[in-house]
């Protein structure tokens, strides 16, 4: 390409399947090669994250520690690199034997782990940090100066809204995608799910995940449970009719990116959220949906977006699909990317 010459950059993620490391690199690569920044990614065989069996764990540690040697090791060959969080969950390991200089990329709250003691060590062991939002950053520009915020991307071009309207004698469908681990927030509000499915009888709540939640209350016939898979998350995406992301309203949650609610409006369906940290921040874009705190709030807001015609929910959706277009793209990410990679090189 003409133009400055090529940085290469070493990305150090968590694994294959870590939602930051697909949404926040990998997904990125292509489009950063168009401004000059070559990006490898050096993907963990041994996943940084502890398995549950506690007794398996000091094996793990050591196995993954080992695991990561030869990417650290081939840092030296590159003009940058990316940390991807941590290497080893929630401990400050090899790190400082990467080459500099060093871009930290963060997108939860992990200074809230330990005290924070490794995240703050990282962070003054970094060049420079990235956030993925404002409360991200004004922690960590507490241990380092040099703090952007650069908001987890969305492919436009992969989350579509969908070409085939749906028919209006269609079930309506209430949807959730995430990992196991959050459905914690699920069960929140699982008997305003309750309410709702019992009220309208041609309504299923979707789940998307690696595996079936357990709900107490939730009417098993009514479940739509869909295992997670990159091939049918879009298509399980674009036929819903309201997207949730219910949230805490804790320091952690405050960290969030609001990716599953960026996920929905770029497939041009309407949320309900709670309208915790950055969620509240996408809701002020404009009118993609409602937010709810209380379980009342959320059985009326969910009960509305329901109950509103075709074109209402149309409305709100298009309106989503132009905030993600506008804000959160890989075309508006990746040169943004690109620039404060280029100048900390």
């Amino acid at each position: 390409m003409n133009g400055p010459q090529a940085i290469k950059v070493a990305a150090l993620t968590g694994g294959k399947h870590v939602p930051s490391a697909r949404f926040r690199v990998r997904q990125l690569i292509p489009a950063l090669s168009s401004y000059g920044v070559e990006m490898h990614e050096f993907i963990p065989a041994i996943s940084k994250y502890p398995p549950e069996l506690k007794w398996l764990r000091p094996f793990w540690g050591t196995a993954a520690l080992v695991g990561r040697f030869p990417a650290v090791l081939s840092t030296h060959r590159y003009d940058i690199v990316f940390l991807q969080r941590e290497l080893i969950s929630t401990f400050l390991t090899l790190e400082p034997l990467t080459k500099r200089p060093r871009v930290l990329d963060v997108d939860d709250a992990i200074f809230l782990h330990r005290d924070g003691r490794f995240a703050k060590r990282l962070a003054q062991l970094s060049d420079l940090v990235i956030c993925g939002n404002d409360f991200l950053a004004e922690h960590f520009s507490q241990w380092n100066k040099n703090v952007t915020i650069i908001p987890t991307a969305i492919d436009t071009r992969r989350f579509t809204p969908r070409t085939q309207k749906s028919n209006t004698q269609d079930k309506l469908v209430i949807g959730w995608t995430g990992t196991s681990g959050n459905f914690k927030y699920l069960y929140q509000i699982e008997e305003a799910l309750e309410k709702v499915i019992k009220t309208l009888p041609n309504v299923v709540f979707r789940v998307i995940a690696d595996k079936e939640p357990k709900f107490r209350r939730m009417l098993k016939e009514r479940l739509d449970f869909v295992q997670w898979s990159p091939e049918t998350e879009v298509k399980s995406l674009q036929t819903m009719t309201v997207g949730i992301m219910p949230l805490a309203d804790t320091e952690w949650e405050r960290g969030k990116c609001s990716y599953k609610m960026l996920q929905y409006m770029a497939c041009g369906i309407p949320v309900v959220v709670s309208p915790v940290g950055m969620n509240a921040q996408v809701l002020s874009l404009g009118k993609v949906g409602f937010a709810a705190k209380s379980l009342d709030e959320w059985v009326d807001a969910l009960l509305t977006m329901l109950s509103a015609g075709d074109s209402e929910r149309e409305k709100m959706g298009n309106t989503g699909r132009r905030v993600v277009e506008k804000h959160f793209s890989i075309d508006v990410i990746a040169p943004t990317l690109a620039r404060v990679l280029r100048l900390v090189s």
